[in-house]
């Protein structure tokens, strides 16, 4: 007979079954069932071939509250989200078919039906779902608090007026790369959803500063907002943020490539708890911007500022005087940066204690000197040098010596050979000294 892929004598599979019958009758039912609770999809599927005594126990809703299908998500299909969700029931409060590509409208709008009480649902990569979804969502799952829609592509502003209509408590919502989303499917979300949090819309090249203004207006609770390629936000929409979203604690507006000072001193007056802004692209920021941020905001503590391609020493400056919470910044392709601006970092508030990630990628004016000046900086965990071509692999060396853990990511590019002289190989190819 076969058990667990092994072939059992009739005597082991007697025994076998004896324990099992053993178990059963030792530990409460209530007993399995907690044990059970704590195993992930795989190990309740293999448990529920035990026996029927199992199989009912490990099916049982209870321990079906988080389930987490990206592993399989080649194979499911819209029946297996039916069928699990008539086992759940009640019971789901959290679900994830990132990247179930299968999946459809009908399934979910059963799964809807079936699991009132779901609270966080991804559906991140679910390409073939529409507004449908959203509708079913806005019907049934009034408890909903967490929803990743990112990268379904088809949803519009209509599934957005879903959600607000129905789901009243959604506090995490991502849309990002849902690129048919306008400043009416913002607004109808912020009327509805003044509680929300958390805004993900990366790569929703639709939206407009009137979007951020209704957001502003209506959701002054939000902390984390990403605008990442919104390119049409300009400096306008965000001192809507900063008037109305004094908690907010992380943006990124990185590609947004209209924005100026204007947004680094919207934010100065406004934001004073951000703990996270990433600004890669924005090359039309200054010192003079960056030096009002940094004024304000004393809590910063990652900066991506990689592409600020403006910005000198002095924002260094401004980030050493102000901000010692600082632990991971990215200065790559800031190509006026110097070795003045890095010993100021290396000797500011932040730098002993909490420096943990320096990127340093593509300034080619740092040379081993700054690697010196980041020596007393005993948190540091990586810096990124590629290209920089004044760093040399003896000062690397030395930081090496004075910081033994830290990683090192860089590269250097081959010794460009000097052309050839006198008898050497010829410099023109026959071809063209004939032509």
């Amino acid at each position: 007979m076969m058990m667990n892929g092994s072939v059992r004598s009739r005597s082991e599979v007697t025994e076998y079954m004896e324990e099992e019958s053993l178990i059963c009758k030792r530990l409460p039912k209530e007993l399995i069932l907690r044990i059970f609770s704590h195993l992930d999809v795989v190990s309740l599927c293999r448990c529920a071939q035990v026996s029927k005594a199992w199989n009912i126990l490990a099916l049982d809703g209870s321990n079906w509250q988080r389930v987490d299908l990206f592993d399989f998500q080649v194979d499911i299909e819209s029946s297996v989200v039916e069928h699990l969700s008539r086992r759940c029931g009640g019971f789901l409060r959290q679900l994830s078919l990132r990247g179930c590509q299968s999946v459809q409208d009908r399934a979910l709008e059963i799964f809807a039906q079936n699991c009132r009480n779901i609270e966080s649902l991804c559906l991140a990569g679910c390409k073939k779902i529409t507004n449908g979804t959203c509708n079913s969502l806005g019907k049934f799952s009034h408890k909903l608090l967490w929803l990743d829609l990112g990268s379904c592509s088809l949803i519009t502003d209509n599934a957005l007026k879903a959600l607000s209509d129905g789901c009243p408590l959604l506090e995490y919502l991502s849309i990002a790369w849902c690129d048919q989303i306008t400043e009416n499917g913002i607004e109808a979300l912020a009327r509805g959803c003044n509680k929300l949090q958390v805004l993900i819309a990366k790569g929703c090249i639709l939206l407009t500063d009137r979007a951020l203004k209704h957001l502003a207006n209506y959701c002054p609770l939000v902390r984390t907002l990403n605008l990442h390629s919104c390119n049409n936000v300009t400096d306008d929409g965000i001192r809507h943020i900063s008037s109305g979203c004094h908690l907010l604690e992380s943006l990124c507006v990185s590609g947004c490539t209209h924005l100026t000072d204007g947004t680094l001193v919207a934010l100065g007056a406004g934001c004073y708890q951000l703990r996270t802004l990433e600004l890669a692209g924005c090359s039309q920021f200054t010192d003079n911007g960056f030096m009002v941020l940094a004024r304000n905001c004393h809590h910063l503590e990652r900066m991506d500022l990689e592409e600020c391609v403006l910005i000198t020493d002095a924002t260094l400056g401004h980030l050493a005087a102000h901000c010692p919470w600082l632990s991971k910044l990215s200065l790559s392709h800031c190509e006026l940066i110097t070795d003045e601006g890095i010993r100021q970092l290396g000797t500011g508030a932040c730098a002993p204690e909490h420096l943990e990630v320096l990127e340093l990628d593509n300034c080619p004016l740092i040379t081993d000197a700054s690697l010196e000046h980041l020596m007393g900086c005993q948190s540091l965990e990586r810096i990124e040098l590629y290209d920089c071509q004044l760093i040399t692999r003896a000062g690397i060396r030395r930081l090496r010596a004075q910081l033994p853990n830290i990683k090192v990511h860089a590269y250097f590019a081959p010794v460009t050979p000097p052309p050839s002289v006198g008898g050497g190989r010829q410099r023109y190819c026959r071809c063209c000294v004939i032509l």
